[in-house]
């Protein structure tokens, strides 16, 4: 019998995504000395329902209650009573309360008497009088594993469980679903334990492998389907490199021998055409009853009775599938199968599926042991259909197998060079690519690098610690050294292209674009309508932007769904201004990306794209919202080297709302990670984020200093594009602090360039630095032209702002009834957006125009959380410190910090402690 004097069970230091259930349990148990309660505990296999009892009873045992537990053994089943007497044993001392014949029954019963086996309802009898050890302390039994108690404890439990209501004890029993045996627990109450949500499995899998790749993390959740069990053990069946992913993960996978005890036993017992068919059924994947049939061979599905009666599987008739129970079910058929046997039913698949050539090219690869070039193109060819659909980890599996089945070293080295660069640029595992590129040196030690690997290799370079220079001159090397010939349809140059088109765009080095742009005459016959689109539409645009916006413009109406495709046309838009005419196919991608079916560096740019056109469509919450899941996806996956773009839209949307601080600390971050790697293009981004902050709270002289760093004034920055962005503001600092020459000479410099012709939203722009720089009344014609081709609902705060300076300039003029109208309109945009230093601005000026407008500063009263965070600001704690103390986001101390300011009628931490006093609050302060 089990000791039950063993050692104690430790108390679980927590159960992930069970909240509910372990409350449930608790409600039954508690207090169950007043009333009494039964519960049964079902679940399948591997379900966590040990460390849910676990986790109550060490809950109810330090709430004072006496806790019995019980749990039964298969090889107990046979000894009477085996189970009654963990749960007792403990009371021993207690049995001298009982009267001597029901003693002597229970010592009977539990092992530690002679004597005649009592009868069951004696025994049943005595158990009841537990009441009396349960007269000071609430008394909970606690049963795991009720399937292998022996039937003599079972009946007692069944005895106990109908009666406990209205008694000093409680009782909840675990049992495994469909598997209670002998215990009666027809009018129990039952609470079936159901698997884990997709999020409490990513955590549970994130706190036992925090080293773990996010698309394995995906991977085994879908697999484990919710179960504890299988979501802990499947990553110890994988090595180290795979679950990191820097190794493929096999199409199947593989179990610990936990996971097999679960089902192999199930499957062993099946006739061999059973386990033939789930071994073909398994491999497939699909479930597709036509492919089951077709590649079934000797067996039919006739042959599946037994598995289907035994509830391994499920047939359905519309549409005609087969699913596996749990997926781990056909993982045991695998593990369980032979070399030869998986290979002869993978060449099964290969044959029925030959209509379908990426499945079958798949099937041939894992049957094909020695190199076959055949074979080997196959997979390449499946590779390219996999990448189209968004199937980027597919891909380089594909490639991956197709190189290890290459008879020329070539062929094997050129392959995995394409899975490093697809890994790299569109898989979102950084991790497994310097993998692939050891396997490349591997099968070519003295062979010329191909420029997938060079662009592979300036991919981690950026993303590392490695500088722009460095990774420019290792992929410009590659290109001009190259046997390509500059054939335009050589697929690793234009991708090697593309790769150096953004690191010119990192680095905002005119020069870096030379070698670039030279490359892209030597193409023949002509370059690539995308690649070219994207040199005029990013590179320089307010120079050539206008040349390649006809042809934009048909790639937009012919985006198709590539996500490759859809992402670079995304590119050639940002600074053409037309993100929003592919926003619907990025939205597409983003969705695809969130259900696990789109490369994460697909989603990430889609993302990007996206927050860049919320923020001028004036959809800042999103922005924002789309900024953080951009940010986060670059944390977990490693893409640092893009999420300086995500953090310059949080920088933006603070700039416009007034959080000061926190769009400082975002620049901050944007400067620290581009400023040692030479990546001026990024940190133009900052400079742009700190200008626009700069002048909504009145700094004109910062606001100049930072639009300087953008473009010299009078001239557009050649090859910086972010200096289109820009370019109102620095017109707008110049006039404001007296430089009216700079100012004119920078509008003059806007008008010359292509920048109206990009887009309505960039010719409002134009007009307005030219209304600006205007002397007199000739200015007020062309803020018209500029208002007038804004349609309503159009760029808000753009239009705002051309508002408020043609408010500004009618005023000085004198002409108020005019001004107010402006003012009043920008006003409105300006609140509603939530605006806050531009309507104060606003309001400064319709004040001087006569009119009253209403004020947030007068005696409001504040809030208790108002009180609080000003007590701590008056402290001198920063947001990030009150943020930590009051479990909120230092964006949100910003928030009401402003609020507070407003109400007290301050504009500064430095006045708020007299502001404090002054409300009889002086103690709040201290």
């Amino acid at each position: 019998m089990n000791d039950p004097h063993g050692p104690a069970r430790p108390r679980p230091t927590g159960l992930i995504g069970r909240t509910e259930d372990l409350a449930l349990l608790r409600s039954h148990l508690s207090g169950a000395g007043g009333r009494g309660a039964a519960l049964l505990l079902t679940g399948e296999a591997g379900m966590g329902k040990t460390a849910l009892l676990d986790a109550v009873a060490a809950e109810l045992g330090d709430d004072g209650a006496l806790v019995l537990r019980a749990s039964g053994s298969q090889f107990e089943t046979d000894i009477a009573y085996a189970g009654l007497n963990q749960l007792l044993l403990p009371l021993l001392d207690s049995f001298a309360r009982l009267e001597p014949g029901h003693r002597e029954a229970l010592r009977v019963a539990v092992g530690i008497g002679g004597g005649e086996a009592p009868s069951r309802l004696l025994t049943s009898t005595a158990v009841l009088l537990l009441r009396l050890a349960a007269e000071d302390t609430p008394v909970c039994l606690v049963v795991d594993d009720v399937p292998w108690l022996d039937r003599a404890t079972l009946s007692v439990l069944g005895f106990v469980a109908r009666r406990v209501t209205g008694s000093p004890i409680g009782l909840v029993a675990a049992s495994r679903t469909g598997t209670a045996g002998f215990f009666e627990s027809g009018g129990l109450t039952e609470h079936r334990l159901g698997p884990l949500d997709d999020g409490g499995a990513a955590t549970l899998l994130t706190r036992a492998y925090p080293g773990m790749s996010p698309a394995v993390r995906r991977r085994i959740v879908k697999e484990a389907r919710g179960n504890p069990l299988a979501l802990a053990e499947l990553p110890a069946a994988l090595d180290t490199d795979q679950r990191a992913a820097r190794a493929a993960m096999p199409p199947v996978l593989p179990l610990t021998e936990r996971l097999q005890a679960l089902f192999a036993a199930r499957v062993r017992a099946l006739p061999a055409p059973a386990r033939d068919l789930l071994l073909v059924a398994a491999l497939d994947g699909t479930g597709d009853l036509a492919t089951l049939d077709a590649a079934a061979g000797r067996c039919g599905l006739d042959d599946l009775e037994h598995a289907e009666r035994d509830r391994l599987v499920r047939i359905s008739a519309l549409p005609r599938r087969l699913s596996f129970q749990h997926p781990l079910i056909g993982a045991a058929v695998v593990d369980q199968a032979t070399a030869v046997e998986r290979r002869r039913a993978h060449l099964a698949l290969a044959d029925a599926l030959t209509e379908h050539p990426e499945r079958s090219a798949h099937h041939l690869g894992e049957a094909t042991v020695n190199p076959d070039e055949t074979v080997a193109a196959r997979l390449e060819r499946a590779a390219r259909l996999r990448l189209g659909r968004g199937d980027a980890l597919g891909a380089v599996a594909a490639l991956t197998r197709a190189a290890e089945l290459s008879p020329a070293a070539s062929d094997a080295g050129r392959r995995l060079a394409e899975a490093a660069y697809i890994g790299a640029d569109a898989g979102g595992e950084l991790a497994g690519v310097p993998r692939l590129l050891s396997g490349v040196r591997r099968v070519e030690p003295g062979g010329r690098a191909s420029l997938h690997a060079v662009a592979a290799s300036a991919f981690l370079l950026v993303n590392g610690e490695g500088d722009i220079d460095t990774a420019h001159r290792l992929l410009t090397g590659a290109l001009e050294a190259g046997d390509h010939g500059y054939d335009a349809g050589d697929d690793a140059l234009v991708d090697a292209l593309f790769t150096l088109t953004l690191l010119c765009w990192y680095s905002g080095d005119p020069d870096k674009w030379r070698p670039l742009l030279r490359a892209l005459d030597r193409l023949t016959p002509e370059p690539p309508a995308l690649l070219w689109v994207c040199v005029q539409t990013f590179a320089d645009p307010a120079r050539t932007g206008r040349r390649g916006l006809p042809l934009l413009r048909e790639l937009l109406d012919d985006i198709g769904h590539d996500p490759t495709r859809i992402v670079r046309i995304g590119t050639c838009s940002v600074y053409a201004d037309r993100l929003s005419d592919s926003r619907r196919a990025s939205y597409r991608l983003v969705e695809q990306g969130r259900a696990g079916t789109m490369p994460v560096r697909r989603q990430v740019a889609a993302l990007m794209h996206l927050c860049l056109d919320l923020f001028h469509t004036c959809d800042w919450d999103e922005a924002a919202r789309l900024a953080e899941e951009g940010l986060a996806l670059c944390r977990d996956h490693g893409y640092r080297y893009f999420d300086g773009k995500f953090r310059f839209v949080l920088a933006l949307v603070a700039a416009a709302r007034g959080d000061t601080e926190t769009g400082a600390a975002l620049a901050d971050d944007i400067v620290r990670w581009a400023a040692p790697r030479g990546a001026h293009g990024i940190r133009a981004l900052a400079d742009h984020a700190r200008g626009l902050a700069a002048l909504g709270r009145g700094d004109v002289e910062a606001a100049y200093r930072h639009a300087c760093a953008l473009s010299t004034p009078g001239t557009l920055a050649h090859y910086l594009p972010q200096a289109l962005a820009g370019s109102l503001d620095l017109v707008e600092a110049a006039v404001r602090t007296g430089r009216d020459a700079e100012a004119a000479a920078h509008a003059r410099a806007m008008r010359e360039s292509a920048m109206a012709d990009l887009s309505p939203r960039l010719r409002l722009l134009v007009l307005a630095a030219e209304a600006l720089t205007t002397p007199g009344d000739a200015a007020f014609a062309v803020f018209d032209r500029a208002l007038a081709l804004a349609e309503p609902g159009h760029w808000p705060f753009d239009v705002a702002r051309v508002r408020l300076l043609y408010g500004e300039r009618l005023r000085r003029r004198r002409i108020m009834k005019e001004a107010r109208g402006h003012l009043i309109a920008a006003l409105e945009t300006f609140e509603e957006l939530d605006a806050r230093p531009w309507a104060d601005r606003t309001r400064t000026e319709l004040r001087a125009s006569g009119h009253t407008a209403p004020d947030a500063t007068g005696p409001v009263p504040l809030t208790a959380q108002e009180r609080e965070i000003a007590r701590l600001a008056a402290t001198g704690l920063t947001n990030k410190q009150i943020a930590e103390r009051l479990f909120l986001s230092h964006r949100t101390i910003g928030t009401h910090l402003y609020q507070l300011y407003r109400k007290l009628g301050i504009s500064s931490r430095t006045a708020l402690r007299d502001a404090l006093d002054a409300l009889g609050l002086e103690n709040a302060s201290r």
